[in-house]
C-alpha cells in the first residue's frame, strides 16, 4: 500500500514561485551563471536577422544589448494593448530571457560567495529581431506604432522591418545579390 502511495505523490514543487507571472525557464540547472558578454555577430550567420513568424517587427540597429524579462514582458504588453482592436492578431517574441543575473549589495566587502539571484535577462546581439507582429494581415500604419511604443519601453536602438526587408550582418544590412537579368555581359559594357 505505501509503494502505492508513493508513486501517486506529486513532484516536489518549491513553495514560493518567484516572479511566475513573468518570463523565465520552467527548470535550470545552476541557479548562478558567468557574468558573460553580449555576443558580437562576426562569423558571418545572418540567421534570427529576418522575419519568421508575422507579417511586421523590430529588430536591433543599435549596440548589442542584455534585456531583463521585465523589459520584455512591458514591451510585449504594450504591442498587445495596441493592436487588440484586430481580431486574431498575434505577437511572437523571438528572444527568451533565460540568463540568470546576479547581484551583491552596495557597500558590500569583497568576498563571501556571488550575491543573491535577482531577475532573468538575455544577451541580444545586433540585427536580431526582438518582436514581430502576423496572425490576421494588420495594416502597416498600426503596426509601426504598436511597434514604435514597444521599442520606446527597450533600451536601444530599433528598426521596422517588413518580409522585404534584407538581413543583416552586425551593422551591415546585406542586399540581395542581383539576378542574372539585371547585370551587364560584357558586349554591353562594350557598347556603352
Amino acid at each position: 500500500m505505501f509503494s502505492l502511495l508513493r508513486t501517486t505523490l506529486v513532484p516536489y514543487l518549491p513553495a514560493s514561485v518567484r516572479f511566475r507571472s513573468q518570463l523565465a525557464p520552467r527548470q535550470v540547472q545552476h541557479v548562478k551563471r558567468h557574468k558573460g558578454r553580449v555576443p558580437i555577430p562576426i562569423g558571418g550567420s545572418t540567421k534570427g536577422t529576418t522575419l519568421a513568424y508575422g507579417e511586421w517587427g523590430i529588430r536591433i540597429k543599435g549596440m548589442g544589448v542584455r534585456f531583463s524579462a521585465k523589459q520584455l514582458t512591458t514591451a510585449e504588453e504594450v504591442i498587445k494593448r495596441k493592436i487588440k482592436v484586430v481580431k486574431g492578431a498575434k505577437v511572437y517574441l523571438r528572444v527568451f530571457p533565460d540568463i540568470p543575473v546576479c547581484i551583491k549589495g552596495n557597500e558590500t566587502r569583497m568576498g563571501k560567495g556571488k550575491g543573491t539571484f535577482e531577475f532573468w535577462a538575455t544577451r541580444v546581439p545586433t540585427g536580431r529581431v526582438i518582436f514581430e507582429i502576423g496572425g490576421t494581415p494588420i495594416r502597416e500604419e498600426l503596426a509601426r506604432e504598436a511597434l514604435r511604443q514597444a521599442a520606446d519601453k527597450l533600451p536601444t536602438i530599433m528598426e521596422f522591418i517588413t518580409r522585404s526587408t534584407p538581413p543583416r550582418l552586425g551593422n551591415l544590412v546585406l542586399q540581395p545579390e542581383p539576378s542574372t537579368d539585371q547585370l551587364l555581359s560584357p558586349t554591353q559594357i562594350v557598347e556603352t
